[in-house]
């Protein structure tokens, strides 16, 4: 893929991660009863955030992918509000930072192995999969160093809680997410030829 392209799908991987970190996930449900609430909307638990990090993977491939989520992390950290909590250096102490961190490794693994096989649904499914058990590795492991080292305020949630919180509770959310971003990635990669 050509430099500019590459720049291109890191700006929208980063404008997506950045539109996806405040955009929570529903899924529409029909009800037994047809009249004006016939269709429900039901909250996933989660944002579309992930999401946005393994379709930039998908889509621009490892490069882009790893461009666009430095550059997201970058300004977060400098005071721009584009975490989910706000920014700034100190957002380092925050416990969901691992997670955060893990969006580049998540996303370059994402996007390596996107592009090693055609553009299938099951390729496609895989590489989100083992984009989303990097973040979640990452996010684990940095979880586990900040509880051992007090880098975290640790009175808030003991460490099993911590990880109940942002490793075991988001993973059906994110399963259903990641199943969409693999059916968009798909029809996307066959529209544009690639």
């Amino acid at each position: 893929m050509a430099i500019s392209t590459e720049l291109l799908w890191a700006l929208i991987g980063l404008l997506l991660t950045i539109g996806g970190t405040f955009l929570e996930a529903f899924v529409a449900m029909p009800t037994w009863h047809w009249g004006a609430n016939s269709i429900q909307a039901h909250s996933l638990g989660v944002t579309y955030q992930i999401g946005a990090v393994l379709l930039v993977g998908c889509l621009g491939g490892r490069n882009a992918a790893v461009l666009s989520q430095i550059a997201y992390i970058l300004l977060g950290l400098t005071w721009f509000p584009v975490f989910a909590q706000g920014g700034g250096i100190s957002y380092l102490k925050e416990p969901s930072f691992g997670y955060i961190l893990g969006f580049i490794p998540g996303a370059w693994l994402c996007g390596y192995l996107a592009f090693k096989a055609l553009p299938k649904l099951e390729s496609l499914a895989f590489s989100c999969l083992s984009g989303l058990l990097s973040i979640h590795m990452s996010g684990i492991l940095y979880l586990v160093l900040s509880y051992a080292l007090n880098w975290v305020n640790t009175s808030e949630l003991p460490l099993y809680q911590a990880l109940l919180k942002y490793s075991v509770y988001p993973l059906p959310g994110q399963f259903a997410v990641i199943c969409a971003v693999t059916v968009l990635a798909f029809t996307l990669r066959h529209i544009m030829f690639y």
